[in-house]
């Protein structure tokens, strides 16, 4: 491995500074768009269906290009990567501030991910490259709190903006992402570039293309009917995408995952886990946010504040959680984790009614499923890399990433055909209390999936890597960032 040993001319928290606004502003738009998607469907008069794309269409990109964006930054030099991806991260916001109808906004969000694909895994390779060795620990962990940070701010902020314009969602970005970027360009290390092969862009395209059609298949079953051509043809395209796609990266010689990866202890039950595991998560938190807005008739701000308790909750468990991995292991943990998160969408199945009622229907819901995110997410994440060769650090972490962005794409597609298009206010429960029956089942499933992960002694001498550097306090903290 090269040396990450900062120059003399560097300054770490400046650094750490210009990198983790990029990582706010990521973490923010999950949030905030979700608030606001009411507003753009009454803007735009367009249905749960097509508007899901807004969101859908996002992760799938910011998926598939998370490797392939590590491994440019690694050959080309992480500095320009990074400033590359906040540039295009802003453009896109901008030009989604000014969108005039779905099609257009959708196609801007891709912008966006693209940016957001390849600021994301060179920030934290600035940060590495910034700062001392035996400051790294430190500097990784306050990386990690930019991400909690937009996680608990993002509701309410994206309630506050939306109550201007639901524009000032993508707006907000523009003006911190070009200061973030002026001082970036004079401030920010230039670490020297890897070199190297370029990575498997064809699988990265690939992969694109069979998850947005399978995606596609799913949202318009309801409405094409499940024996259709047109989602038979779906599932058919995505079929054989996804198998050019494991052709791709089974002879690449930079493929999207490295077979190799497949072999790590626990490696493969944690993408499994974090891939279902999300699945639930974006059901739940663009689900309350429908109920608030569209059942309960609350603004964007009201519905915010009712959502942040749940992502307030996530930083305390996630500390509080690693005493309890040390007595019991990870299995038990990430298995109580999906049993909490399931029994708050069953709260909210059993005593949310079409009377507003905070308290009893909707709060407990939101501090399980709070629990069950800091049970779950790091602690996977943690164990799925945590026997990670050091020379696959970075891959490994990208692709477990990139199982968490096509689980959110699943789990929005798979609400959106729960949901359908109820006509009356008892259809609408009645179609609500169905998604979360059915996403409170995904939840345990992904519990029971994790419940198999080994602890370190159990995963034999490939399990030995030290659990206290940089480099494992890194892998855990980039799980509390998606949380």
């Amino acid at each position: 491995m090269r040396s990450l040993t900062p120059s003399r001319e560097t300054n770490p928290r400046l650094v750490l500074a210009i990198v983790s606004t990029g990582v706010l502003l990521s973490s923010l738009d999950l949030f905030i768009v979700n608030v606001a998607m009411p507003a753009m469907a009454d803007d735009f008069g367009a249905g749960l269906t097509e508007l899901s794309w807004v969101l859908n269409l996002y992760a799938i990109v910011f998926a598939a290009l998370l490797v392939p964006a590590g491994r440019l930054g690694d050959r080309g030099g992480n500095r320009a990567t990074f400033l590359t991806g906040l540039a295009i991260f802003v453009i896109g916001s901008a030009l989604c501030s000014a969108a005039w109808n779905v099609e257009s906004l959708i196609a801007f969000r891709v912008v966006q991910a693209v940016g957001c694909a390849l600021l994301t895994p060179s920030s934290l390779a600035l940060v590495l490259a910034a700062t001392p060795p035996q400051q790294r620990a430190g500097a990784v962990r306050l990386w990690v709190a930019f991400g909690g940070l937009g996680a608990a701010l993002g509701p309410v902020l994206g309630g506050v903006l939306v109550e201007i314009d639901w524009r000032w969602v993508f707006l907000v970005n523009v003006p911190i992402g070009l200061a973030a970027l002026a001082i970036g360009a004079r401030a920010l290390p230039s670490p020297p570039a890897a070199g190297g092969p370029l990575p498997d862009l064809l699988g990265a395209g690939a992969l694109i293309g069979a998850v947005g059609s399978l995606i596609l298949a799913v949202v318009q079953g309801p409405e094409w009917g499940w024996s259709s051509t047109g989602v038979l043809a779906a599932f058919g395209v995505a079929l054989v995408l996804g198998v050019v796609f494991a052709v791709s990266s089974a002879r690449h010689h930079s493929p999207i995952v490295d077979p190799a990866l497949l072999r790590v202890p626990n490696f493969v039950l944690a993408g499994a886990n974090s891939l279902v595991f999300q699945i639930a998560f974006a059901g739940m938190l663009l689900s309350v946010t429908l109920w608030a807005q569209n059942v309960w008739e609350w603004s964007a701000l009201r519905t915010g504040l009712a959502i942040a308790p749940g992502p307030l909750v996530v930083p305390f468990v996630a500390v509080g959680a690693g005493k309890l991995i040390a007595r019991v292991g990870a299995g038990p943990v990430i298995a109580a984790g999906g049993l909490a998160f399931g029994g708050g969408l069953l709260w909210w199945a059993r005593a949310a009614t079409l009377a507003p009622d905070y308290v009893g229907g909707l709060l407990g819901g939101m501090l399980l499923t709070g629990l069950g995110v800091g049970l779950t997410l790091p602690t996977a994440f943690a164990a799925g890399a945590g026997n990670l060769p050091p020379q696959r650090f970075a891959t490994g972490s990208g692709v477990l990433s990139m199982a968490r962005q096509l689980g959110l794409a699943l789990g929005v597609a798979l609400l959106v055909a729960l949901l359908g298009t109820p006509g009356t206010p008892a259809a609408a429960l009645d179609a609500f209390q169905r998604a979360w029956y059915v996403t409170a089942a995904i939840a345990v499933l992904a519990g029971l999936i994790g419940f198999a992960v080994r602890t370190r002694s159990q995963a034999g001498p490939a399990a030995d890597t030290p659990a206290h550097t940089p480099e494992a306090t890194e892998r855990s903290g980039d799980a509390a960032v998606s949380a």
